[in-house]
């Protein structure tokens, strides 16, 4: 990893109320995505409270790409990404493994779980979506057994593994998700952020709002500020913006 990506990769060593991970999409690198802990907080001020943590996927072979070794969450087999295209389950799973790792990281830092978030851009969208509502426990499910995270972000993702969302993980089934798209998406194609919604919808999730916007795949300003406000509300809530003073 480069100094620049393992910079943007860290957390700083300061206290936060609150953390939000997110998820760099196929191809790109933690500095990607970095500028979220500057543009965000100037959106919502409270939002300078957020530890933010940006993760580096592993580099591997990618099928579309003739086997080609690049960065990615995950495998893809067809291009662009329609409803109902094969899943690398494996990597997925690996994926979401790692991500229960950072939360922990956050955890033993003394940020609780329902003071997280997760999020992420296209692969990283699927990877923060599974981390919160894959259920992989076939066995019944106690609710509440653990704080749920705070939120979940996709933007621009998919609903991966969906033949498996009978249910969702007990835990973060009250988990609020925002779903921002690009209704002119030619690479994770608009279907898929309303094939996502209905099956999270009929798997038991009701706090979902989501948002499309005359873009490809890409983000905008408007997602910015519907991102930032959705944030802002599910980690501070009616919480007193006096008391919630940025770190100098």
């Amino acid at each position: 990893m480069s100094s620049t990506a393992a910079a943007a990769a860290g957390a700083t060593t300061t206290k936060k109320a609150a953390a939000l991970i997110f998820l760099h999409g196929l191809g790109d690198g933690p500095s990607g995505w970095s500028m979220l802990q500057h543009q965000l907080p100037a959106l919502k001020p409270r939002l300078a409270q957020v530890q933010y943590v940006f993760p580096q996927s592993p580099e591997i072979p990618l099928s579309i790409n003739g086997g080609m070794v690049m960065p990615g969450w995950f495998d893809l087999y067809e291009w662009p990404i329609q409803v109902g295209d094969p899943d690398d389950k494996k990597g997925k799973l690996a994926a979401v493994a790692q991500m229960e790792r950072e939360i922990e990281k956050l955890v033993t830092q003394g940020i609780p779980r329902n003071k997280i978030a997760i999020g992420g851009f296209s692969q990283g969208g699927a990877i923060a979506l599974l981390t919160t509502y894959y259920n992989s426990n076939t066995a019944p499910q106690q609710e509440h057994q653990t704080p749920p995270l705070a939120a979940c972000i996709s933007l621009s993702g998919w609903l991966t593994l969906t033949n498996e969302f009978k249910s969702v993980n007990a835990q973060n089934k009250d988990t609020p998700l925002f779903w921002g798209h690009g209704e002119y998406d030619d690479k994770v194609l608009f279907g898929q952020q309303k094939h996502g919604i209905e099956t999270l919808s009929n798997a038991g999730v009701d706090n979902l709002q989501f948002q499309s916007y005359p873009m490809g795949h890409e983000s905008c300003s408007e997602e910015m500020q519907g991102f930032a406000e959705f944030l802002d509300e599910s980690l501070f809530g009616g919480e007193d913006q006096k008391q919630q003073q940025p770190d100098l």
